[in-house]
C-alpha cells in the first residue's frame, strides 16, 4: 500500500493489497467534487479500480467529505489487540462496502464493490489482510489524505 502521484501528475491515488502472482490490487484515485459549480460541495466522487491480471473492475464511489472512511480504518488500527465481530462500513450510496475482521495477528478487510443502486445487480469483493497497528494507522493515514486532497479543477 502506497500513496502515489497519478499518472501525467493530476493527483494522488492509494494503491492496497495486490503485489503477488494473481492477487487483486484495489487503486483509488481521479478524485473530484461531485458538483463542480457548488464552491463549497463536500461530496467527493472517486475511482476504486480492482485489477490483477485476470480481471479489472472500476466503480465510482460518491460520498460526504468521505464518509469517515479514513476514521473507520483509523478505529481498526486503535483497536490493535483486537475485537469480537464483524467491523461494517459503507460509502454514502453502497458502492463501496468495507467489512473488518480481526484474526489474530492480521486484520483481514474485505473489500466490496457494487453496482449503482436501485439496480445492485452484480458485485464484485476482493479480501486484503494488513498487520494491526502500524500497518493499519498507515492505510489510514494514506485513505486521510487521498479523501482530504484538493480535487483538480
Amino acid at each position: 500500500m502506497r500513496q502515489q502521484q497519478e499518472e501525467g501528475g493530476t493527483g494522488a491515488a492509494v494503491r492496497v493489497g495486490g503485489g503477488g502472482a494473481g492477487a487483486v490490487g484495489l487503486r483509488f484515485h481521479g478524485l473530484t467534487r461531485s458538483f463542480p459549480q457548488e464552491r463549497d460541495d463536500p461530496m467527493r466522487d472517486f475511482l476504486v479500480t480492482a485489477r490483477s491480471d485476470a480481471v479489472q473492475i472500476q466503480v465510482v464511489v460518491r460520498t460526504w467529505r468521505g464518509d469517515g472512511l479514513d476514521v473507520f480504518l483509523t478505529g481498526l488500527a486503535e483497536d490493535f489487540r483486537g475485537w469480537s465481530g464483524t467491523r461494517t462500513w459503507r460509502s454514502l450510496e453502497g458502492d463501496l462496502t468495507l467489512t473488518a475482521d480481526h484474526a489474530g495477528r492480521r486484520v483481514r478487510l474485505v473489500w466490496g464493490l457494487h453496482d449503482r443502486f436501485p439496480d445492485d445487480q452484480w458485485r464484485f469483493e476482493v479480501t486484503t489482510e494488513h498487520a494491526p497497528g502500524e500497518d493499519m494507522r498507515n492505510l489510514a493515514g494514506e485513505i486521510r489524505g487521498f479523501l482530504e486532497a484538493e480535487p483538480p479543477p
